[in-house]
């Protein structure tokens, strides 16, 4: 089954340096804190060998978690031929996305998964429980020095707690289920050092948000991130968790905090709640149950074990930031590598219409208290809609208890069920054409929470109430001036080691092509430069759990966010090829050429099988999200990486020179007649531009390893491939 998949990809691949990990040759070799919990979950290693940073490895996760998706998921481990859950007790179920929708569709599908979880005997948790990845903290599965994973891009928050979270795609999940592991490749590690401590007024959202926009140039890209300094302690485990949650937005695949005294007393509180909420009363003569997950035993085991980085742990990029330079900041609109600090954006009186304090990222118990302090006694303002959501019906019912959520409605918020809902684009309150947001949500992606001519704007939870309250963005008025730094950008820095000379030119060797894979990739180049193009504007979000959507629907709104004319001129350019011949030994289609950390985003593989079904069957940018990339690579889509192309393209044709307005012309996708053969087993891609020259660049081959997943239609073709082989 799966377990056969690295090793026979390796082989095939002749790559083995670089697919398997290797035995180790000395006698220490150091770690990183992540790369040791990695070890810990990894299976089939060969004797001795000691996980790094660029292995991949078959894991074997604490747990993994599915929500709306579950669905999708279900109907691909039939597909693939299984039948049995590998694991019950690995799986968990959260319905959180579309808990708003209660039409006979979206209840039988939510009723089709609750009746799989029983069959199957998994852990359950239904609409309204809360969203999937608060309900994994309040409930143990993420739990320090634990490699958990989910189908969902922001899993990355885990680490709030100490524990590796990091994102898998659907077909992996079926493969787990089925399984019990899969393949991962160990990020590079980056080190983020913070110094000093927020000010009075300035929160774990302010950091994160300062983060995304002050390090917007892939510093962190693909990375897992350890957070470390002095200035750790002094951040609440709520502000952790936040800055973990949007580490995704930053780029990275996890973004983990240490497991300190801080994190032990909270878990010490959160044992104590447990017991309450089982009796009620701690004093009960009735011995009160153990929660599997939370519990004495294991919290005793936790302080009785230390995991920590080497002294002299590997790293390829160190920054560091000053907690104590930072002000307020706010990111947007529409995007979070635009940030601005708070007193600056204030002083431009920007209207809102819309406010919302809901998602994984700040609807917990202190955010609702935080927001309930500056609208006490308050009103939301005429014009302005806010809406309120809670992470999760245990942080509601505490913020209900304490006087919080009264305070919050009095003033005129309108609640929402705990789920996701306005974050990802589902339900009531979606921003209007026009309309200007601020949320203290993770994503403001243009078109994400509404309509794409929308402005929407990320904050902390105060700074979204008290812009409620006056109906423009501001701070509240307990915000003291006096008590914060000077406005303006924080002081922060980055060190990176020196390459490797030894690494350039890693996988520019010719690969032999698998029987039935292409060596080469033709056919007309569309140009579409922009950075950053995210899930959203490859595969609107709207249409992401409409799960009867066949792939020729994918293919009429491919790229709708971004383009609208996208899907259409795609489809024109395919019907004229579609009367010509095509070689064996090449495939045809239409190349797509875009900017850097192409993909980034949600975990939607849709992203990646609505551009294949539109008849795109490689994708070359600067750089790949990785989710996107893993996305691809098991479905079956070719992505390559060519910076240069990349370069000269955005000289020729993008308006001023620079990605991110479109064409010289104002349009968004790039159409000037380029045609390009990409022979990818070479490593080269040779492009003939208008004027008849012929370039050729130097790319990364694609090795046997993708050749065969590609052969087999994706990771689950192959994986039924295996089971079949073993039946």
């Amino acid at each position: 089954m799966l377990s056969l998949l690295l090793p026979n990809l390796g082989r095939s691949s002749r790559l083995s340096a670089r697919c398997l990990a290797t035995v180790a040759d000395r006698p220490r070799i150091p770690q990183t804190v992540i790369e040791k919990v990695v070890q810990k979950y990894a299976v089939d290693l060969p004797e001795e060998k000691v996980v790094r940073a660029g292995d991949y490895v078959m894991i074997r996760p604490e747990h993994v978690m599915t929500h709306d998706n579950t669905g999708p998921v279900i109907s691909k481990f039939k597909s693939i031929g299984a039948t049995r859950i590998k694991n019950t007790s690995q799986l968990v179920f959260t319905l959180d996305h579309d808990v708003q929708n209660k039409s006979a569709k979206n209840l039988s599908k939510y009723a089709s998964i609750e009746a799989f979880a029983r069959t199957h005997g998994i852990d359950f948790y239904p609409a309204g429980r809360g969203i999937g990845h608060q309900v994994l903290v309040e409930e143990g599965y993420a739990f320090p020095y634990a490699l958990t994973v989910a189908s969902d891009s922001h899993s990355n928050m885990y680490g709030g707690v100490g524990c590796v979270g990091t994102p898998i795609v659907r077909t992996d999940a079926a493969a787990l289920w089925a399984t019990g592991q899969t393949w991962w490749q160990v990020p590079r590690m980056v080190k983020v050092e913070f110094k000093g401590k927020l000010a009075p007024g300035v929160t774990g959202k302010d950091v994160i948000v300062a983060l995304c926009g002050y390090f917007k140039n892939d510093e962190v890209l693909n990375a897992a991130i350890e957070f470390t300094g002095e200035g750790v302690s002094s951040l609440a485990i709520d502000d952790r968790l936040t800055i973990s949650n949007m580490t995704t937005e930053w780029g990275a695949l996890a973004g983990v905090f240490p497991v300190d005294d801080t994190l032990l007393q909270w878990y010490e509180v959160l044992l104590k709640r447990i017991e309450r909420r089982t009796f009620g009363d701690s004093s009960s003569l009735w011995s009160v149950p153990e929660h599997p997950r939370l519990n004495r035993r294991r919290l005793d085991a936790l302080r009785s074990s230390s995991l920590a980085s080497d002294p002299d742990a590997s790293y390829a990029a160190h920054i560091t930031f000053d907690l104590s330079t930072l002000v307020p900041h706010i990111s947007g609109p529409n995007s979070v590598k635009i940030t601005t600090p708070l007193p600056e954006l204030q002083a431009e009186v920007v209207p809102i219409q819309k406010a919302y304090l809901l998602s994984c990222t700040n609807a917990r118990l202190s955010d609702i208290a935080a927001a309930a302090e500056v609208m006490k006694g308050r009103k939301v303002a005429p014009g302005v809609d806010f809406y309120v959501a809670a992470a999760s019906s245990e942080v509601q019912q505490d913020a209900e208890r304490l006087g919080d959520w009264a305070t919050l409605i009095a003033a005129g918020a309108k609640p929402l069920p705990s789920g996701c809902g306005p974050c990802i684009g589902l339900g009531t309150g979606l921003l209007e054409e026009g309309q200007t947001g601020i949320s203290a949500t993770n994503r403001n992606y243009k078109g994400r929470m509404g309509h794409p001519a929308a402005k929407a704007y990320l904050a902390s939870p105060a700074v979204v109430a008290a812009s409620a309250i006056k109906g423009y963005i501001c701070g509240p008025d307990s915000l003291d001036p006096a008590l914060l730094p000077p406005a303006g950008a924080p002081t922060f820095s980055i060190s990176s080691p020196s390459k490797d000379a030894s690494s350039e030119g890693a996988g520019l060797q010719k690969e032999p092509v698998l029987p039935g894979f292409p060596s080469t990739f033709s056919g007309p180049l569309l140009f579409a430069p922009q950075d950053n193009l995210n899930t959203d504007a490859l595969y609107p979000g709207k249409y992401t759990y409409q799960d009867d959507i066949t792939l020729e629907k994918q293919a009429e709104v491919v790229m709708e966010n971004y383009d609208p004319s996208f899907a259409g001129l795609v489809a024109s350019i395919r019907k004229e090829q579609a009367a010509g011949t095509e070689a064996p030994e090449t495939k045809r289609g239409v190349v797509l050429v875009s900017g850097y950390n192409f993909g980034t985003g949600s975990s939607r593989e849709q992203a990646a099988t609505a551009l294949k079904s539109a008849g795109i069957p490689l994708v070359i940018a600067g750089s790949f999200g990785d989710i996107f990339k893993r996305n691809a690579i098991n479905n079956g889509l070719v992505c390559i990486e060519s910076p240069e192309l990349v370069a000269d393209l955005t000289a020729a044709y993008a308006k001023d020179g620079k990605r991110g307005a479109g064409g010289k012309k104002d349009e968004l996708t790039v159409n000037e007649g380029h045609s390009v053969d990409v022979k990818v087993a070479e490593g080269r891609v040779i492009v003939r531009w208008p004027s008849g020259e012929e370039k050729t660049y130097s790319v990364g081959t694609v090795g046997a390893s993708v050749q065969e997943l590609w052969l087999c239609g994706g990771l689950e073709g192959f994986v039924l491939k295996s089971i079949q082989a073993e039946a």
